[in-house]
């Protein structure tokens, strides 16, 4: 498995390749803030940990931007409630 999660603004998408399938998570941006829309990885992938690395990949990024999250996706927000080291990223 490729460690590389790329930012793909053209697409907003963070993407990471997989024995040529991609994963993402869709995003919109705005000023401050990032919205994660939905949360994709191949039916080819599953049960890898790859959506885990991407929602914890793509919320690490939201912290540093210091922008807050805004967990539209189910799968980012279930993220979140599970790892509550994240959840000061959410807007009250």
């Amino acid at each position: 498995m490729s460690d590389e999660i790329i930012d793909n603004r053209a697409r907003n998408r963070y993407e990471l390749g997989v024995n040529g399938f991609t994963a993402h998570v869709d995003y919109v941006r705005t000023p401050g803030t990032i919205r994660f829309i939905h949360t994709i990885v191949p039916e080819q992938l599953g049960g890898r940990g790859i959506g885990s690395k991407l929602a914890q990949h793509v919320l690490d990024e939201a912290r540093r931007n210091g922008e807050k999250a805004i967990p539209q996706c189910s799968f980012i927000a279930a993220y979140i409630t599970k790892h509550r080291e994240y959840q000061d990223l959410v807007p009250a």
